[in-house]
């Protein structure tokens, strides 16, 4: 009767230490919004693809963390920031979710953050690329995961400048996103003694280049540099060919190019192209058989966006795993405690101005000769160290550091 009485007691007393794990997650579920662009510009880049990831990483813990379910809801912010913020608020205020994930397009990031920061949510920041996401835009609870438009500087700009292209004239797409790039890669250029002769602003999205590509010609610069991405990059570079710019003697330079930009100009086209990559499917065996499991449910191989929004949501749910809680003061100090170690990233760093730190990669397109298969596109120039690429955390201007 004593052993019976004292199994029931420690029966009871695990009951109500998973009753009170459980109460630690708010609501009794964990769920993730991931805001993204389904149908526009970036859909190719970011898009349905993200949301594949997000669920692919909640698969692969098991549907369930520190004893909760977890959900993911997926909404289009058509590249609009108020549309973007009204989703986001909606989320918090009425479907309890978690933390946001995704948000390419800086302005809709920027808005986010305002609603995260109100309502102390995490965002999960994987498309949009302006550094001032982690300086002065910066919020205790937002996370910049894939990328920066200093670490794209940085590869791309003085690669090209180190190959005697000192002379740019810049197309740049007319929002934060273009700007902030623009003004990084001049950066770079000009510490490496070259010049910027000009730039032209274009609307986002833009589908006729011509206009644009002629002043860029005009110019004389030697290097064309194109502050944009997505569908912008693209009919830039179509535009381009079709002017001869590239045969009359001056250079293309894409400073955010993805795979899914690559797969829609074809390696006639784009062959050559220098590019900074936060990731290729082809690195090593991890990175092929997650994609590999990608490319099954998507047809596509992924893009660095994509492959980034699983490994930010796999870290979340890691911090929440370990902590027993939802609570986002909590699972942000995990998450930057715990190094990011995945597919994605070896030994990640996630810094106090939110910003994760990660070795970059300087790629080349192949020529159709060079490609031994379907989405066999880049070849590794050069490994960019995650310092290098992103600078010391001292050089951040993010006030909550």
């Amino acid at each position: 009767m004593k052993f019976l009485k004292n199994f029931m007691v420690g029966v009871s007393v695990l009951a109500l230490s998973a009753g009170a794990a459980q109460a630690e997650i708010s609501d009794g579920v964990v769920k993730i919004g991931v805001l993204t662009d389904m149908s526009g510009t970036y859909s190719d880049v970011a898009g349905p693809g993200t949301v594949t990831a997000a669920e692919m990483a909640i698969e692969d813990f098991g549907g369930t963390v520190a004893g909760a379910p977890i959900e993911v809801v997926s909404a289009d912010h058509q590249n609009k920031a108020d549309v973007a913020a009204n989703k986001a608020r909606e989320w918090g205020d009425t479907q309890q979710v978690d933390a946001f994930a995704e948000l390419v397009t800086t302005s809709v990031a920027m808005a986010v953050f305002e609603v995260a920061k109100q309502q102390n949510k995490i965002a999960l920041v994987s498309g949009a690329a302006s550094s001032p996401l982690t300086n002065d835009a910066c919020i205790p609870s937002g996370l910049h995961w894939t990328y920066n438009t200093r670490a794209l500087a940085v590869g791309t700009g003085s690669a090209i400048v180190k190959e005697g292209g000192d002379s740019w004239y810049f197309l740049t797409a007319d929002y934060a996103f273009g700007e902030s790039l623009q003004r990084d890669v001049t950066a770079v250029v000009e510490a490496g003694g070259g010049k910027v002769l000009g730039a032209s602003k274009h609307p986002f999205p833009a589908s006729d280049f011509s206009s644009f590509v002629l002043q860029a010609q005009a110019s004389g610069a030697k290097i064309i540099g194109l502050a944009n991405a997505g569908g912008d990059t693209i009919n830039a570079i179509k535009a381009a060919n079709e002017f001869g710019i590239v045969s009359a003697g001056q250079k293309i330079a894409g400073l955010l190019v993805f795979l899914s930009d690559v797969h829609a100009l074809g390696l006639e086209t784009a062959q050559g192209l220098l590019m900074t990559a936060s990731f290729y499917w082809d690195l090593n065996d991890e990175t092929r058989a997650w994609s590999q499991r990608f490319y099954e449910r998507t047809g596509k191989m992924p893009t660095g966006v994509q492959a980034g929004v699983y490994s930010s949501v796999t870290h979340y749910l890691k911090a929440i795993e370990a902590t027993g809680t939802d609570d986002t003061d909590t699972v942000v100090a995990k998450m930057r405690e715990m190094p990011v170690d995945d597919f994605f990233a070896q030994n990640g760093v996630l810094r106090s101005d939110g910003r994760m730190v990660h070795d970059m990669y300087l790629a080349e397109v192949k020529s159709p000769e060079e490609s031994t298969g379907p989405w066999d596109y880049l070849k590794i120039v050069r490994v960019i160290p995650g310092e290098e690429a992103y600078g010391p955390l001292s050089e951040s201007t993010c006030p909550t550091k």
